[in-house]
């Protein structure tokens, strides 16, 4: 049988290893195509993968499965839950694949892009820019029910290169990562609790001024100059979000 192949990650050693591969592994699973094998690679295959102990990646795989994204089960195999929700809370520790976990989605549908002038909200993160790209796109789950809705304003040099294809496969941010090549130093992220606005209500099919998760996030490349500056609006009835700071 065939085994799901997860993408590969560069390991920040200042991060729980663990921790990295966990969210890492997670955004591969909920990334992965609708033909993609369900059945995971050995403890001893995924741990060669990441370049980890069999111990770190058994703690990773116990994450997941806490989670109820994947099921373990003796002498079979470690196999993706097919109908696991993409809901559960996600908890930041800083890593990069942390966020695209958390972005990541069953099934997301482009609205529209273009090109427009940057809206106010951005407008602080690209100050050289009069316009950028823009992209809108809706994540719903399996069922069809919508989760949440994303607003992206991108550099124009760099939206140029994307394919639409991979914005309905993956998160901006792995797509700017993985397909563009830039290599991303941080990303800042601000949630704050809001009511629906009438556009937010309509697409994500939620009564108008029900409570709603207001993410925005910035990613800077190794220049430090903004690339990405994105607005997510998540449903407050299906996302939490945890953070965690260590203490070292």
């Amino acid at each position: 049988m065939t085994a799901f192949a997860p993408d590969s990650i560069v390991l920040n050693r200042k991060l729980p290893l663990w921790y990295q591969v966990s969210q890492s592994l997670r955004a591969s699973i909920l990334g992965r195509r609708p033909d993609a094998p369900l059945r995971l690679p050995t403890e001893d295959d995924l741990a060669g993968h990441y370049g980890v102990s069999v111990l770190t990646m058994r703690q990773a795989l116990k994450e997941l499965e806490t989670e109820g994204l994947i099921s373990r089960h003796r002498r079979r195999g470690t196999f993706i839950e097919p109908t696991a929700l993409r809901g559960a809370p996600v908890r930041l520790l800083g890593s990069v694949d942390a966020i695209v976990a958390q972005q990541s989605g069953d099934h997301t549908a482009v609205l529209g892009h273009g090109t427009a002038p940057v809206p106010s909200w951005a407008a602080e993160h690209l100050p050289d820019l009069a316009e950028a790209a823009f992209f809108r796109r809706l994540r719903c789950e399996e069922s069809g029910e919508p989760t949440n809705w994303a607003e992206n304003f991108v550099r124009p040099e760099l939206a140029e290169r994307i394919d639409l294809a991979d914005l309905e496969r993956w998160p901006m941010t792995k797509v700017l990562r993985d397909a563009l090549g830039v290599r991303i130093s941080r990303i800042t992220d601000t949630v704050e609790a809001r009511l629906a606005d009438p556009e937010t209500a309509r697409l994500l099919q939620v009564p108008l001024l029900s409570p709603i998760l207001h993410y925005t996030g910035v990613t800077y490349d190794e220049s430090g100059r903004a690339v990405d500056v994105v607005r997510i609006h998540y449903r407050g009835d299906r996302f939490s979000f945890t953070v965690t700071m260590e203490a070292r």
